[in-house]
């Protein structure tokens, strides 16, 4: 497999460490020409600095990831898929829906396919309470809790994209994305939404809330609450889901879906699970379990296997446009 990024900050590099491993990073792409230069020595790679050029000159890749801000991923996707080569795109897949629309549509036009991170899926007791709900041992869903409690300080935004509407877009795409899609993934579409969002702690920081309060109705009766934060004192605290249902109390919990918290399981006990990877670390903060490897093995495997995909596009979408319902259900998303 013949790879490129385009996007060359700190997730890049977790990027390229599996594009090596289980094939080439042939070229790497970003702005800032010291940043592709360091990772184009790194990886032995071509680099470049404006995507068309990537494009024009290097006409045999298999994939490109993109790892840019959140707000370029539309436009940049679409320009790779318009050139005929597979797209492996970071979270959030965009921040509109009607983007991620667009980039479905380019992706059937050119016949290549379009991916989306979705690192948490992979996660061990993830895996083991999806296998539980897919088999029905838990029986009827009959609410769910989801909490976010991270930390992201001043020092995180400054100099920065993130924390602008146009480049982040919301704590809910940038830091709890991966969150909401197993929302979607575990327990299935959204039918209503109230929320209430709030920004305390970062005022003059960032272009909108550091807090929201959400409740949801999901189309299968499911009740739910999101309560999600980046004003966690000094470190993150939690990261959890909580599944109320028929046949037992499930809690995957710590700080990022990493252990089963509680259970109260009719005739079934979780145990022996794989001990997962760590989190992403990215100096003075970590983010969610740091699942690449398994994304590009789920990915090679598709492509040369046809095995099912935990990635996809119409996936991604979801999870954006259940972020979208619940900024639109505030009753004013804060500048």
């Amino acid at each position: 497999m013949r790879f490129a990024l385009i996007g060359c900050g700190r997730i890049a590099k977790r990027h390229a460490v599996h594009m090596a491993r289980i094939g080439k990073l042939i070229a790497v792409c970003d702005i800032v020409k010291e940043k592709a230069d360091a990772l184009a020595l790194a990886y032995g790679s071509k680099a470049y600095y404006n995507i068309e050029d990537l494009l024009q000159n290097e006409t045999n890749l298999d994939l490109i990831a993109i790892c840019t801000p959140n707000g370029l991923h539309a436009v940049q996707s679409i320009k790779v898929l318009q050139s005929g080569i597979h797209v492996l795109c970071e979270k959030p897949m965009a921040i509109k829906r009607s983007d991620c629309q667009d980039m479905i549509k380019a992706s059937e036009k050119a016949g290549k396919n379009l991916f989306v991170v979705k690192q948490n899926r992979f996660n061990p007791p993830v895996q083991t309470v999806k296998k539980l709900l897919d088999e029905g041992k838990l029986g009827k869903i009959y609410s769910i809790q989801l909490n976010c409690f991270w930390n992201r300080d001043p020092a995180y935004y400054a100099n920065s994209w993130r924390g602008t509407m146009a480049l982040d877009g919301g704590i809910l795409f940038t830091q709890f994305s991966h969150f909401i899609d197993l929302l979607y993934w575990m327990i299935g579409d959204v039918k209503h939404v109230r929320a209430y969002l709030n920004n305390y702690a970062h005022k003059g920081i960032i272009e909108f809330e550091d807090t929201g309060v959400v409740i949801l109705e999901f189309e299968n009766g499911v009740s739910g609450t999101l309560n999600f934060t980046i004003n966690s004192h000094k470190k993150n605290m939690e990261g959890s889901l909580t599944i109320f249902a028929e046949k037992g109390t499930v809690k995957i919990g710590g700080e990022y879906l990493n252990r089963i918290d509680y259970q109260d399981i009719e005739g079934c006990v979780i145990q022996d699970m794989p001990a997962g990877n760590g989190a992403n670390h990215y100096g003075s903060y970590q983010g969610s379990m740091s699942n690449h490897d398994k994304v590009y093995e789920n990915v090679i495997k598709f492509l040369q296997d046809k095995e099912p995909v935990y990635i996809s596009s119409a996936e991604g979408l979801k999870t954006v446009e259940i972020i979208e319902r619940i900024y639109e259900a505030s009753d004013s998303r804060l500048k």
